[in-house]
């Protein structure tokens, strides 16, 4: 399937990189400012095999890059409170307080769904699929009393690996 969807004789239609949302654990979603690429890097194994001075070459393990998001600071605390799960160490009302235990609770499923043009998601034509996503850092912004922005929190997300769906 192409990314460029054929319109008619000399048009196209690409896909916007200005509009999207994140949808976390089908439970709560974020529209976000800016979110960093996804990439994936596949390590190269090369070996000599006899004495030969061209090596053969084969994939190795699979590594994917953290994800930061960024967003208008907002009254929601849904993303400084993952945080603190993942940061705590809690499990359900029983915390477990600076063991630094990483557990599947924490860790949720997120899509990051790109919009069309006119905001809708019904007809989007990307969406990529995050599993076991967890924070590791939450900056919650600076603060100027003498500009005229807004307050950017940044969100980071460690990550096992995406999918287009």
């Amino acid at each position: 399937m192409s990314d460029i969807r054929i319109l008619g004789r000399g048009q196209r239609e690409l896909h916007p990189k200005h509009q999207f949302l994140v949808r976390i654990d089908n439970g709560w979603s974020a529209a976000f400012q800016k979110c960093s690429e996804l990439s994936t890097e596949i390590a190269k194994i090369e070996y000599y095999e006899g004495g030969s001075a061209i090596p053969w070459k084969t994939p190795g393990r699979a590594s994917f890059s953290d994800i930061t998001l960024e967003r208008g600071a907002s009254s929601s605390k849904k993303f400084y409170e993952w945080c603190l799960e993942v940061m705590n160490a809690s499990v359900g009302s029983y915390p477990t307080r600076g063991q630094g235990l990483i557990t599947p609770y924490f860790m949720k499923d997120l899509k990051i769904i790109q919009l069309d043009r006119d905001g809708i998601e019904a007809n989007s034509p990307r969406t990529w699929r995050v599993r076991n996503a967890w924070p590791t850092k939450f900056v919650a912004g600076d603060w100027d009393n003498t500009a005229d922005e807004v307050v950017i929190e940044q969100l980071t997300l460690v990550i096992d690996f995406f999918e287009l769906v």
